[in-house]
């Protein structure tokens, strides 16, 4: 517990404000000094001999793979709630569109950029910040950390704009800074629970990124309404606020290159040898300029250049595009068709809610069932966590053609709530199988992995909003969504190519795992 408490924020603060090395400090850094076995770790660059400091064993209790199940359930759960914070952000902005519309009188789709470009800058932000995680000198606890505490502090500026160019600004500014936790958590999980099991924490972290939307319009849907659209900028940031707190003194680093450079750091410190280098300083010896720009880059280049990253991201994108448009729809069927208060359409999203509390346990059950025991096996390929995906497939137009011809006035409203369930199994099917599938492909550039997923889901999520309500205003709400219906029919087909052709697609993948 104590070596996780120094990693955290609060701990780096007390190590900064003590002395650097205290006697028992320095004990325990030459016991285990001792532990290790200089002669097995010794390397040599540029005829100096270099003592290679490395796990003092499988069991070395430092490692997060070997923290005890409280504090990997802890370091979870607080990303889950890091995630659900931030996606809340995006949601919860939108009852109040008429609230600034008549604030700064913009038009509606000036409006619902306020949510586009929120929704564009956590695409594009994840593309440098997950790279930069990856950096074994950064480490992943300082990144939450400030990105996080930027995030807050630019809510004001946001909360208090006096026209609504300023709000725009502002809201691509906080997307963009307070992005790390939707692709780095993950990485996070990874760290924890090692490529089999993270699985479970993937999806359950990808379940809170679904409630943040769904309860984002039911706050939202009373504030707005009585107080106006800054209110839900404020309740939000209280939210995020206190999350900040939890995560200044309960997140450690989990990185285990920034791990194993600060130990590198202690023992130099202890022993006075500056002999003592972690692999990752050893490296970085050699690296350049270049080399440095590229690990920014890593990103952006894993993306467009690996073609099972790029075409599994584009389904997703394709999706998750799908899926914001349809969103749009909810204030038409509630409001126009049923005639629900703003604070009761935002409770129209708790069928998706309910969803979720279906299928999560029956996804984790095949996990349990489905991926663990396969793991371990000879003949694991990373397609075979790929079946949930057929489900989603078909879960998804199934919701579309449901609650599209549901949502009628001489149909009861708790029809087209119950179809829009169907949404969660797809959702849940879909993304995290395909999150798992990356997570086992690409386990040393999970971070960048998930970023290149994050940008292209929200450069989708952020444009098909513009014109969602007019595509159902013109069309009409039965024929709208069978559009989106038949859209999604015609993705039926990519699992099953995915199963059958990707592991040939993924060997064309010069990065991706082709042990398995």
């Amino acid at each position: 517990m104590a070596t996780q408490l120094r990693d955290t924020q609060f701990g780096h603060l007390e190590d900064k404000t003590s002395t650097p090395v205290s006697p028992e400090e320095r004990n325990k850094e030459e016991q285990n000094v001792e532990s290790q076995d200089l002669n097995t770790n010794a390397v040599s660059e540029a005829e100096v001999k270099l003592h290679l400091v490395d796990w003092y064993g499988p069991d070395d209790a430092e490692n997060p793979l070997n923290w005890s199940s409280n504090w990997k359930l802890l370091v979870a759960g607080l990303m889950c709630i890091l995630n659900f914070a931030f996606y809340i952000a995006s949601s919860i902005y939108v009852p109040g569109i008429p609230s600034i519309m008549e604030d700064f009188g913009s038009s509606e789709i000036v409006a619902t950029l306020g949510l586009s470009l929120f929704t564009l800058g956590y695409g594009l932000g994840p593309m440098l910040w997950s790279p930069m995680s990856e950096i074994p000198i950064l480490g992943r606890n300082s990144l939450y950390f400030w990105t996080f505490l930027t995030f807050i502090l630019l809510q004001l500026p946001t909360g208090f704009a006096v026209n609504m160019p300023m709000f725009l600004v502002f809201r691509v500014l906080t997307g963009f800074v307070g992005s790390p936790p939707l692709a780095t958590g993950g990485a996070t999980i990874m760290d924890l629970y090692g490529p089999a099991r993270a699985s479970y924490g993937l999806c359950i972290l990808s379940s809170f990124g679904v409630l943040g939307p769904v309860f984002g319009p039911i706050i939202g849907g009373f504030a707005a309404p009585a107080e106006g659209w800054r209110w839900t900028i404020w309740i939000f940031t209280w939210l995020c606020a206190l999350v900040f707190i939890l995560i200044f003194f309960l997140l450690p680093e989990t990185s285990a290159a920034n791990i194993l450079y600060r130990r590198a750091k202690r023992l130099r410190e202890a022993t006075g040898d500056d002999r003592f280098r972690s692999q990752s300083e050893i490296d970085a010896a050699h690296h350049t300029t270049k080399d440095h720009l590229l690990v920014l880059a890593r990103a952006f280049t894993l993306t467009f250049s690996e073609p099972i990253v790029f075409f599994t991201d584009l389904y997703s994108a394709l999706l998750y595009g799908v899926l914001f448009l349809w969103f749009e729809s909810f204030p038409l069927v509630f409001g126009e068709i049923y005639g629900f208060a703003p604070g009761e359409q935002g409770l129209a999203f708790l069928g998706i809610f309910v969803g979720a509390l279906v299928t999560v346990p029956f996804f984790l059950l095949w996990i349990r069932y489905g991926i663990v025991p396969k793991f371990a096996q000879p003949v694991f390929k990373q397609e075979m966590v790929l079946p949930p995906l057929f489900v989603g497939a078909f879960s998804l137009p199934i919701c579309l053609f449901w609650y599209g011809w549901t949502a009628r006035s001489s149909v009861h409203w708790i029809l087209p709530i119950i179809g829009s369930g169907f949404f969660t199994v797809g959702v849940v099917t879909l993304f995290n199988t395909v999150f798992t599938y990356l997570a086992i492909s690409y386990p040393a550039y999970a971070a960048s992995i998930f970023a290149g997923n994050a940008l292209f889901r929200a450069s989708f999520g952020a444009a098909f909003p513009l014109f969602a309500r007019e595509l159902f205003r013109q069309l009409g709400i039965g024929p709208g969504n069978s559009l989106l219906g038949g859209i999604a029919v015609c993705f039926i087909p990519i699992p099953f190519i995915f199963y059958r052709y990707g592991e040939k697609i993924r060997h064309m993948s010069k990065n991706a795992r082709h042990d398995v």
